[in-house]
């Protein structure tokens, strides 16, 4: 493994960027003859600029070099083709034409691929099921409606780590469903360890991503909007259809970013419930950092997906210009 190596200017970077926060806070305090409110937004501002912006500047770097520092497209061509740098290898050895003897390694583009498909898979079942469950609990008719919402929360005080690794107990060769399952006479069945099992664990965590901000979006909603509705004529069928779930699209393009992006960048359910045999792009990006070492390529992995995650999220944002679909809670 190659030892991380920041460039020259990265401490003179990051000298500048607080230079310009503390000039920034002096000059908005002269301007307004005084601390205003928004001036309490300085540390969050400050924050961002050293562990977001900093280091997205530095995944540049890394990705548009090599690893003596000078600039180079080659890791957006090993993304492209795994076999790029034992190619040029083999070319400079033996020539064109013995490197024209190994075929492109498509290892990383099918990684993304895979991860697109389950993160999509992920995200469709958590939209099905996310749904009905927001409905049932913005229905003011139903009492139990907060505390489905407590239910839904709790789960997330626990830590992700744990709450995946729990699932491991339930889907084992001799876990509680395998055990039920033989004691009933119809024997052990392989659950974990497979793309199934990686699907359940990623809907399990991802759920109440999608549940809260349709939950936010129906819980605003006028309720005289579904009684006008019927009393035009409407049933409930018609009303959910043409009332309610329009009037819930912003929550509804919330969610499915909240679910989306986190999907497919995850890398530690794959390891827990797919135990290697399913590998997603967050595996091979964790892989080439910490295993092979490569900083170079991991970036460029890394500033593909950013830029993918930006397409995503500029396009999912035309259905909601204004933010409405609310969040979390």
């Amino acid at each position: 493994m190659t030892d991380l190596k920041l460039p020259a200017w990265a401490p003179w970077a990051m000298g500048v960027a607080l230079a310009a926060f503390v000039g920034l806070v002096i000059l908005s305090v002269r301007r307004n003859h005084g601390i205003k409110r928004s001036l309490f937004a300085a540390p969050y501002t400050l924050w961002m600029l050293i562990f977001t912006i900093l280091p997205c500047i530095l995944i540049a770097y890394y990705a548009f070099t090599d690893a003596n520092g000078r600039f180079t497209l080659d890791n957006f061509s090993s993304f492209w083709d795994s076999n790029f740098l034992r190619r040029e290898t083999i070319r400079a050895r033996g020539g064109d034409e013995a490197a024209l003897r190994v075929a492109r390694g498509t290892i990383n583009v099918d990684n993304l691929l895979y991860s697109l498909w389950m993160a999509l898979l992920c995200t469709v079942i958590s939209l099905i099921l996310g749904y009905p469950a927001a409905l049932f609990m913005a229905d003011r008719r139903i009492k139990l409606g907060a505390t489905l919402v407590v239910l839904f929360i709790i789960p997330m005080w626990m830590n992700f780590l744990l709450r995946t690794i729990a699932w491991m107990s339930l889907l084992e060769d001799n876990g509680l469903i395998n055990s039920f399952l033989e004691s009933i006479g119809i024997g052990k069945v392989q659950l974990m360890y497979n793309q199934q099992a990686v699907l359940l664990g990623m809907v399990y965590n991802f759920l109440p991503f999608m549940v809260f901000p349709i939950y936010t979006s129906l819980n605003k909603m006028d309720p005289k909007l579904a009684e006008a509705a019927q009393d035009l004529g409407c049933n409930d069928v018609q009303t959910l259809v043409r009332v309610t779930m329009p009037l819930s699209l912003p929550g509804v393009i919330s969610g499915i970013t909240m679910v989306f992006m986190p999907s497919v960048t995850t890398f530690f359910i794959p390891r827990v419930l797919g135990g290697g045999n399913t590998r997603m792009f967050g595996d091979l990006i964790e892989s080439t950092f910490l295993k092979a070492g490569d900083w170079n390529l991991g970036s460029a992995l890394s500033l593909v997906m950013m830029i993918l995650i930006l397409i995503s999220l500029s396009i999912l944002r035309k259905a909601d210009p204004n933010g409405e679909g609310g969040g979390i809670v």
